[in-house]
């Protein structure tokens, strides 16, 4: 008997999830697998915010939260805005949720009907065209290569709005590139949007303290179109805290209330230990988020330099996040015994099996042709993983 759902059978599995999955099958194998397929941070929640938590215990915070959040941590996360961004989102216009990638869904989901067009700039992250289709939308897929260092134009946007388009999801800094979009750059797709006041911009900020610019410019610091601007963010990247399972969503009031009404029945509030967590690392000392941040851009620095010396591939120099986006077309048409290296997905299985350094496809990403690697890993583990994938690679004739 089979009756799952149209709506589930039409998604697709995570791709980064899933070569995660098979990294972690071949090391219970025995095989020393070095994972460059995963977004996390390999640091340790800091410690000020452990701390916080085993206080929230201790004081029994142990009861259902409200639905948008504990008050005191959208107040934090309202200050925050208004500090580190120069934007004003009072703490009704805030909603946490159980991860960036609720909070992103509940957009979609609130705004989404039927047959609406989403425009999403790719290389993009996974799930997006996934919550789209889980919406019945129409993704608008814009495209940037390399050579544009994966960062859409004014020209290539304004081509894709049509009457029909309701919203843009736009990621910067990108996974899964590490661009990020300069404020003159951002300046001039703002233009582009102020011609049409019923698209409503989603943006995803969740990197935004992973940055090697010295600066971060948030859409919603733009006067021409803060007034649909919603932004997503979360303390996941900043601080270390990927299985606290915390984000939130900063939106004009209706859009909160929708998204609110919309959580209030399929999940309800946020875990109440990580949401007094999150406040800890919103209020506390911040001198942990620009440790870790040096030390992502001294990865950055290490890998790319090492990415560089192998024969083929084309690589950029990324200004956030902690991935590298390699185009590696080069390779296809290769074979090494009976291995025929046909596309990205058969040369990101062949590292795996054959270098043991767990990747993920490009066209997971919407952008066949590229590979993805998450430096968000030791020193060590960064330069023996490449290592392995130039003499994996030299092996292909």
């Amino acid at each position: 008997m089979n009756h799952v759902s149209n709506r589930v059978q039409s998604l697709a599995p995570s791709q980064t999830l899933a070569m995660s999955q098979k990294s972690n099958e071949l090391k219970a194998q025995g095989v020393d697998v070095i994972n460059l397929s995963v977004g996390e941070p390999d640091f340790n929640t800091p410690e000020h915010i452990k701390e916080a938590a085993k206080r929230a215990v201790d004081e029994n915070y142990t009861f259902y939260t409200p639905v948008p959040g504990y008050m005191t941590l959208r107040k934090a996360i309202s200050e925050k805005l208004k500090k580190e961004n120069g934007v004003d989102f009072a703490p009704e216009q805030i909603v946490v949720s159980g991860g960036a990638k609720q909070s992103l869904c509940n957009v979609v989901l609130s705004v989404i009907n039927p047959g609406d067009e989403v425009i999403i700039p790719t290389p993009a992250w996974v799930s997006y065209v996934e919550m789209v289709h889980l919406a019945e939308g129409k993704n608008v897929l814009v495209p940037a290569t390399i050579e544009q260092d994966f960062k859409i134009t004014p020209e290539q946007l304004r081509a894709a709005l049509t009457e029909r388009t309701r919203l843009i999801i736009f990621c910067s800094p990108s996974n899964p590139t590490g661009s990020v979009y300069s404020r003159e750059e951002l300046a001039e797709l703002v233009k582009v949007l102020a011609d049409y006041p019923d698209v409503l911009v989603l943006a995803d900020e969740i990197y935004e303290h992973i940055n090697f610019t010295g600066s971060f410019t948030s859409l919603a610091s733009f006067p021409e179109i803060a007034d649909r601007v919603c932004i997503v963010n979360g303390v996941s990247k900043a601080y270390a805290m990927t299985g606290w399972r915390i984000g939130f969503l900063a939106a004009p009031l209706w859009l909160a209330r929708a998204t609110n009404k919309l959580q209030s029945q399929y999940t309800s509030g946020a875990s109440s230990i990580a949401q007094k967590a999150a406040e800890a690392a919103y209020t506390g000392s911040q001198e942990c988020v620009e440790e870790m941040r040096k030390a992502f851009e001294r990865r950055r620095d290490l890998v790319v330099g090492l990415a560089r010396t192998i024969p083929g591939w084309k690589v950029n120099n990324p200004q956030g996040a902690f991935y590298l986006f390699p185009e590696v077309s080069s390779y296809f048409g290769k074979r090494y015994g009976d291995t025929v290296i046909n596309n990205d997905s058969d040369l990101a299985m062949y590292l795996l099996e054959e270098g043991h350094v767990a990747t993920v496809a490009g066209s997971a990403f919407c952008t066949p042709g590229y590979i993805r690697l998450s430096y968000a890993t030791s020193d060590d583990n960064i330069r023996e993983a490449m290592r392995r994938i130039e003499a994996a690679l030299a092996k292909l004739v």
